[in-house]
């Protein structure tokens, strides 16, 4: 009977978690890059039916002892492409993701392309995390300082900006896969974080969009749905707390 509230408190909990992703989903409709998270779930342990005292049929029989949701990833469905003609904004249609560098060294990844220049001339997000950038050609971060006027990025992520009155090619904005369709985790923020068993390389599948940013590719019609059948199965699991506890009740009334 303990086992009755168990699973059905482990599934209200996961189903409320997935709530909680679903409505973080319909919240970031309208975010630059953002990805929708698939959720999965995982079952807790089994245990044996096979007890002292206990008449049984089948001696090898098992019951789960509830349900948790597992490791959640990003739908990597490619999100529409708006054109904003900023020359800093970028869009990548196809596969990847761009590199970040954050402040304690880790790498980072993310679609959203929203970029600018700080004031050292380097490319950053609008969370001042800088853009990892290949410099070529002698070239390096802030030597020369990036002019959004005068810069040009073609569709293979190469920089190309005036210096000293010609047009000189200075780096390359590099764009990476990894090995699996659930291999980057989201951590916020737009951010991503490759799984532990994942395999980051180059990607060769896609092309830079100048002048543009990729929209969030949660489909609301979807994440609707989902959110209905999410509510239907956390009643579920409550049901069977309140049919637990009616069993209690006529146990506990026995004269």
């Amino acid at each position: 009977m303990f086992n009755i509230f168990a699973t059905a408190k482990s599934g209200m909990n996961a189903y409320q978690e997935k709530l909680d992703y679903l409505s973080n989903d319909l919240v970031n409709i309208s975010t630059t890059g953002y990805k929708s998270t698939d959720v999965n779930f995982k079952d807790l342990l089994t245990e044996s039916l096979d007890r002292r005292g206990t008449p049984l049929v089948e001696k090898k029989a098992i019951t789960g002892t509830g349900v948790k949701l597992g490791v959640n990833y990003a739908n990597n469905k490619q999100g529409n492409l708006l054109t904003t003609g900023q020359k800093t904004d970028l869009a990548i249609d196809g596969k990847g993701y761009f590199a970040l560098s954050k402040e304690d060294g880790s790498i980072v990844y993310t679609r959203d392309g929203n970029f600018k220049i700080d004031s050292n001339g380097a490319l950053v997000d609008s969370n001042g995390t800088k853009v990892y950038v290949q410099y070529e050609n002698g070239f390096s971060e802030g030597n020369p300082a990036l002019d959004r006027e005068k810069m040009s990025i073609d569709k293979d992520g190469g920089i190309s900006m005036e210096v000293d009155g010609q047009t000189t090619k200075i780096g390359t904005i590099p764009v990476f896969t990894a090995i699996g369709d659930k291999s980057f985790i989201p951590i916020g923020n737009s951010y991503f974080v490759p799984s532990s068993d994942a395999q980051v390389a180059l990607s060769s599948n896609y092309n830079i969009e100048q002048g543009m940013l990729e929209g969030s590719n949660v489909d609301a019609g979807e994440t609707f749905s989902d959110i209905v059948l999410t509510q239907r199965a956390f009643q579920l699991s409550s049901k069977a707390v309140t049919t637990a506890d009616d069993l209690w009740s006529m146990i506990n009334n026995m004269r």
